[in-house]
């Protein structure tokens, strides 16, 4: 058996694969007379088949069978003693003239190569590295929003501005009849004046389109989908059951306590401070989902390389479950370029660094995130068994694990990024970061 590579040039090479009868004709002879000896044909006794009878019957489906596991196993460890960094498979390439009626073989596969490039992390246009604060704005708000949670409710004769209006609405043709509690704040400014003054038992008149600030409030209020109230316009009535204003809590030990727990939080000036930590917290998984999306963006866009186009267009319409046209594989690259891109820079930069995981930091990881759900459940000490029991079960399932281990990867890179990259740093509340990033 003799296998070459032929480069056709930097990102495409030929794999050619000789293989003569010598290097598979024993194994076929072996196979032939265990068949021989098992072979259970009429006129004849079990072990006394001939064996030219077995080898016109079952001769070349073997030598097939054989010649296809000898190509499979010399082609894989050839790429693998050479070092080749391949692209998706070796894609086989057609010969009008191949005959299985011949003794020896040739075969041929194209091979798409890994393209040899740089990762530069200094960056000339830095990335923006967002610190999340906050405000006092922000914490005025969820100071009030605990109040109103143990607030006492209070009926009120009419509409005002800060009240929570019970009523229902009526629309006979779309069938709708929904009781709904609405707060004064979310109708629209334009709208609000119908409201004002209202009591108990009248009957508005409104337009769905542009009833609230946020037309997706419609959704909950008319209980319709999303696609439904999408471009919705229609009359309706709003007849009003109840008007509630809530009185605020005052922020006392007896509210605290409410909130936290016993002796926990003990004055306002804590828990506007606790508020802020634990607000800062939330918004720094957000900031550092921003900054690894960022970094990912500027290497895409900054590190330069070609791909064996063709060569991926071509394995791409052959790779899947349903065969591809090459237009179709096209259309497919396309969209994938851009991943494939970022798969390989991930790559180079997790070897060149040396960034590795190994089982037991996965199991760690997958112990934190387990303790994390629990805790949202209201199980804050779980057994230390429990907790190793079910990471044994979510690492059971492999879709599952794969998932948690490239969470664990991103981990990795983000924390090499921010210690390896030079970042424009910028302090901002919560809106600001929201407009900046999701204009």
């Amino acid at each position: 058996m003799n296998i070459t590579k032929e480069s056709v040039d930097a990102l495409n090479a030929v794999v050619k694969v000789e293989i003569s009868a010598a290097d598979y004709q024993e194994k076929v002879d072996k196979i032939l007379r265990d068949y021989r000896k098992k072979a259970d044909i009429p006129g004849f006794r079990k072990g006394q088949v001939p064996l030219g009878m077995v080898k016109k019957q079952y001769g070349k489906s073997i030598m097939i069978d054989e010649v296809n596991k000898l190509l499979q196993e010399s082609l894989n460890n050839f790429l693998v003693e050479e070092k080749l960094d391949i692209l998706g498979n070796p894609l086989p390439k057609m010969q009008d003239d191949f005959s299985w009626d011949a003794d020896d073989y040739s075969f041929e596969f194209e091979l798409g190569l890994v393209p040899e490039f740089e990762v530069n992390l200094n960056a000339e246009k830095k990335v923006t590295k967002y610190n999340i604060v906050a405000d006092k704005e922000l914490i005025d708000k969820e100071v009030e929003n605990i109040q109103k949670r143990f607030g006492k409710i209070v009926p009120q004769e009419k509409v005002i501005e800060g009240v929570n209006i019970t009523g229902t609405f009526v629309n006979e043709e779309k069938e709708i009849n929904k009781k709904s509690t609405i707060a004064f704040e979310t109708i629209a400014e334009a709208n609000q004046k119908m409201f004002l003054g209202a009591k108990v038992g009248d009957v508005i008149e409104v337009n769905s389109k542009g009833l609230f600030e946020d037309a997706h409030k419609l959704m909950g209020a008319l209980g319709l989908s999303h696609d439904e109230i999408h471009g919705l316009e229609i009359s309706l009535t709003f007849t009003i059951e109840e008007i509630n204003a809530t009185e605020l809590a005052e922020v006392n030990q007896e509210l605290l306590d409410k909130v936290f727990g016993p002796d926990v939080v003990h004055t306002e000036d804590e828990l506007r401070e606790r508020i802020k930590e634990d607000a800062e917290k939330q918004f720094q998984s957000q900031a550092d989902q921003q900054l690894l999306n960022a970094v990912t963006e500027y290497l895409v866009e900054n590190t330069a390389f070609d791909l064996p186009a063709e060569f991926l267009k071509k394995w791409l319409s052959v790779a899947g479950e349903k065969p591809m046209s090459l237009e179709q594989a096209a259309e497919e690259y396309e969209k994938s370029e851009k991943g494939l891109r970022y798969q390989l820079i991930e790559g180079k930069v997790l070897k060149n660094n040396d960034i590795k995981l190994d089982f037991e930091e996965l199991k760690d990881f997958t112990k934190g995130f387990v303790k994390a759900q629990m805790a949202q459940y209201g199980q804050l000490n779980p057994e230390e068994k429990e907790l190793d029991d079910i990471v044994v079960r979510v690492l059971s399932n492999q879709e599952e694990a794969k998932r948690l281990q490239e969470q664990l990867v991103s981990q990795k890179l983000l924390n090499f990024y921010k210690e390896n990259i030079t970042f424009e740093e910028k302090e901002v509340n919560y809106e600001e970061f929201v407009k900046e990033v999701y204009k």
